[in-house]
């Protein structure tokens, strides 16, 4: 599908629509990537469905922002529910996966936030865990001055791009280098987007802010699938338990043989969990 573009208040976003029938599925991405790829070996079996990708400005984005734009993580929620108003997307399945703070659009009942039907809860980030302890140093980076650009120049070599502390352990079967320098280069080439992704990294709550946003999710009584991934080093399998605690209609399930970007690493189960939720919306 061609990249199209929706005006929101802050800026334009792109986002790919595959068409198709029954309750669109929203697939969010990772920091900095782009849904295209990070759900690419998941699409072909998700065919004849409605997938809807919008890349949202966390640093993979190639259209800046206006400056002064709120890309906190609940500014990144807004967003989300402004994007399904403005697409008109109802009854949508709402898919999370790596970055979690598509949560807060239901959490906080932010603008858009009624039109998510069913929620999945794939290996992202939950509770207090934002961002998690390996992306930790990114955020004490963000904001310093100067800091973004230098993660951003480390990123060029492709030993720090594959490690295992890193980027190279959100996957068992590994990201094809390609894919990750894809990732990187617009924050790479243009310091707005570099800006962006610097305001959006810095943009965490506190602790305390965070684990009361969570206990909200019980007010979330749509379907939900929870997923975490048992070689995960990002998301601890516990916060799985947990979510599946607090959201009423919930399906956990622990996959095997998986990190961080199950689409990688578990395709085929990945697609089945998520065509079984879009079942139970329909």
């Amino acid at each position: 599908a061609t990249m199209a573009h929706v005006e929101l208040s802050s800026g334009t976003i792109e986002y790919t629509d595959t068409g198709g029938t029954g309750p669109a599925i929203v697939l969010l991405h990772g920091v900095p990537m782009t849904p295209q790829t990070q759900w690419a070996p998941v699409l072909p079996r998700l065919a004849g469905h409605r997938v809807v990708m919008p890349i949202l400005p966390m640093g993979g984005h190639r259209l800046p922002m206006r400056p002064g734009t709120d890309l906190t993580q609940f500014g990144m929620a807004g967003l989300v529910g402004e994007l399904l108003v403005a697409l008109d997307l109802d009854g949508v399945v709402l898919v999370l996966n790596d970055w979690g703070g598509g949560q807060f659009l239901l959490t906080e009942q932010l603008p858009g936030h009624e039109r998510v039907a069913g929620l999945a809860l794939v290996a992202c980030e939950a509770f207090d865990n934002f961002p998690p302890a390996p992306a930790k140093p990114l955020e004490v980076l963000a904001r310093a001055p100067g800091g973004m650009w230098l993660f951003l120049q480390a990123m060029r070599l492709g030993a720090l791009r594959h490690a295992r502390f890193g980027y190279g352990g959100m996957s068992l079967r590994g990201v094809p280098d390609e894919v990750l320098r894809g990732w990187f280069e617009p924050a790479q080439q243009d310091s707005e987007i570099r800006r962006d992704f610097a305001a959006f990294a810095a943009g965490a709550p506190d602790r305390s802010t965070l684990l009361d946003a969570a206990t909200r999710l019980a007010n979330f009584t749509g379907p939900a699938l929870i997923a975490g991934a048992k070689q995960d080093s990002m998301m601890p399998l516990d916060h799985g338990r947990r979510l599946g605690e607090l959201l009423p209609q919930a399906r956990r399930v622990e996959v095997d043989d998986s990190s961080t970007l199950m689409a990688f690493d578990q395709p085929e189960i990945l697609a089945d969990m998520l065509l079984g939720l879009v079942d139970e919306v329909a």
